[in-house]
C-alpha cells in the first residue's frame, strides 16, 4: 500500500470516537475523510480534529453517514447495536471495510454483520486490545485442559458510564470458555444472581459485573477447582489501545476478501 486509505469514524464526537480520530490522524497509512454523529448531538458541524484535541483536519461532523461512507475505504464503528446494523448495510453497499467495536450486540445484530460480510470485509470484536485477545485464546485452552472439575466465573469492571452488562469482552471470554469445554454458552451462562439461588449448577459459567469511577476495563476469568484457584486477568489503563487496534484491523482487512473476521484473525491468533 503506497497511498493512504480513507477512513470514516462513526460516532466521532463521543469519547471513543475522538480517540479513533486521533489514532487515524497518527497513522501514516490512513487519512480521515468522514466523521459522523447522531442527529442533534453536540459537535455537529465542528472539525473532528479540534474535537479530538489535535490540529484541525478539515473534516466536519455530519449526521449523514451515507455520504461519508461512500467515499471511504474503511469505516470504524464504536456506537450502538442499532446504529451498527445500519452502518453495516451502508458499508456493504459501498464495499467499505467495517470495523465494529460496538458492544452489546445480540444474535440479530451479528446476523446483520454476517449478511454484510457477504459483500465486504467486516472485522467484529468486542475488544480490539491485543492483550484481551490473547486472554480469550488462553481462556479457551485453560478451560479445555482443566475440565468440568473447575468452576468458571468471569468478573468484569468498567466505568460508571457504560450502558451494557456484562461487557462484550466478558461475554467473549465466556464463549471462549464454553468452546473450550465443548458446551453451549447460552445454556451454561448465569449472567447475574440474586436471592435464594440454591447451589451453583454444575458446569455453569457465571458472571459478575462491577461499575464505578473511570475504570477503562478490567476482566478476570476464575477457574475454581477442588484445591486451587487459577485466575487470568487483563487490565486496560488507556482507551487509546482500543483505537489503535481498530485502525490496525481496518488496514489489515482492506487486503482481505469479503468475510467476517475477528481480532484473532487480525493478530494471527486464530487456530
Amino acid at each position: 500500500m503506497t497511498d493512504s486509505l480513507t477512513v470514516t469514524i462513526i460516532g466521532a464526537g463521543g469519547r471513543m470516537g475522538r480517540m479513533l480520530v486521533k489514532a487515524v490522524a497518527e497513522e501514516p497509512l490512513a487519512r480521515l475523510v468522514g466523521a459522523t454523529a447522531r442527529p442533534g448531538a453536540d459537535g455537529l458541524g465542528q472539525d473532528a480534529g479540534v474535537l479530538a484535541g489535535i490540529k484541525p483536519l478539515g473534516v466536519y461532523l455530519t449526521s449523514d453517514p451515507a455520504v461519508a461512507i461512500a467515499k471511504s475505504d474503511i469505516v470504524i464503528d464504536f456506537t450502538t447495536p442499532e446504529a451498527t446494523v445500519e452502518t453495516a448495510r451502508l458499508c456493504a453497499q459501498a464495499h467499505a471495510v467495517h470495523v465494529v467495536g460496538t458492544t452489546g450486540l445480540g444474535s440479530e445484530h451479528v446476523e446483520a454483520l454476517e449478511k454484510a460480510a457477504r459483500h465486504t470485509q467486516v472485522v467484529y470484536a468486542p475488544n480490539m486490545s491485543v492483550g484481551v485477545n490473547l486472554l480469550i485464546g488462553l481462556t479457551r485452552k485453560v478451560a479445555a485442559l482443566l475440565g468440568p472439575d473447575y468452576d468458571i466465573e468471569i468478573v468484569e469492571m468498567h466505568h460508571r458510564h457504560k450502558v451494557d452488562a456484562p461487557s462484550g469482552t466478558a461475554l467473549g471470554l465466556g464463549r471462549a470458555a464454553a468452546a473450550g469445554r465443548g458446551v453451549d454458552h447460552d445454556e451454561a451462562a448465569i449472567l447475574s444472581r440474586e436471592g435464594m439461588t440454591g447451589p451453583r449448577p454444575e458446569g455453569a459459567i457465571g458472571y459478575a459485573t462491577l461499575r464505578g469511577g473511570e475504570v477503562v476495563g478490567e476482566h478476570t476469568v476464575v477457574f475454581a477447582g477442588p484445591a486451587e484457584r487459577i485466575e487470568l486477568t487483563h487490565k486496560a489503563s488507556d482507551r487509546a489501545l482500543f483505537a489503535t487496534g481498530a485502525v490496525r484491523a481496518g488496514l489489515w482487512a482492506r487486503e482481505r476478501p469479503a468475510g467476517l473476521y475477528s481480532m484473532a484473525d487480525v493478530l494471527g491468533l486464530s487456530e
